[in-house]
């Protein structure tokens, strides 16, 4: 079932609740890698989908690593005991990133000639979008089993303060959200 909310960006509103743009947006890239599934099974590429496929590649994914490079994980190490270990969960979610924005590049790149073209994707593309899928996948489960959890338990609100402040100055949002975040 597709949501309403693959089609647009995070509704401004939401950004008084960081982690819950976060846990929002995880959920918008669930939605993508069922699009991508569908785009590699597809004999012939879906315009919606690759329409929805790239805008989430292009806008929405690279805002959603800055929110957790540059602030999210951060404060995360600032707030987390050692014996929580979070430094190693974060380090192999790096290296996750540094490997997702070099596999998303060739994926756009693939997806914008299928969009231009209108041929199908050959069998190479098709394994491309599966891998991409299946690593996102995997990405989301260790976002949302620890790091969400931990950050709800942990960040203080002057943290999740910060962490409002700066993802809507990121998106060009510089106005303070009027209510403060219920989290």
């Amino acid at each position: 079932m597709q949501r309403a909310q693959d089609k647009e960006p995070i509704d401004s509103r939401l950004l008084r609740m960081p982690l819950d743009v976060i846990a929002e947006t995880h959920l918008r890239e669930r939605e993508i890698c069922a699009r991508v599934d569908r785009l590699a099974l597809a004999d012939k590429a879906d315009p919606e989908d690759l329409r929805h496929v790239l805008r989430f590649l292009r806008e929405d994914l690279p805002l959603h690593m800055q929110d957790e490079e540059e602030d999210l994980f951060p404060l995360l190490r600032r707030r987390c005991d050692p014996e929580e270990e979070i430094e190693k969960v974060i380090e192999r979610l790096l290296a996750n990133h540094e490997q997702s924005l070099a596999n998303t590049a060739e994926l756009i790149a693939t997806l914008q000639n299928a969009e231009a073209s209108g041929r199908a994707l050959d069998a190479a593309e098709r394994a491309q979008l599966s891998t991409f899928a299946a690593h996102a996948r995997r990405h989301l489960i260790v976002e949302n089993a620890i790091i969400l959890p931990i950050a709800r338990g942990s960040l203080t609100p002057s943290d999740l303060t910060t962490l409002s402040l700066r993802m809507r100055k990121r998106r060009g949002l510089d106005q303070p959200a009027e209510e403060s975040h219920a989290e």
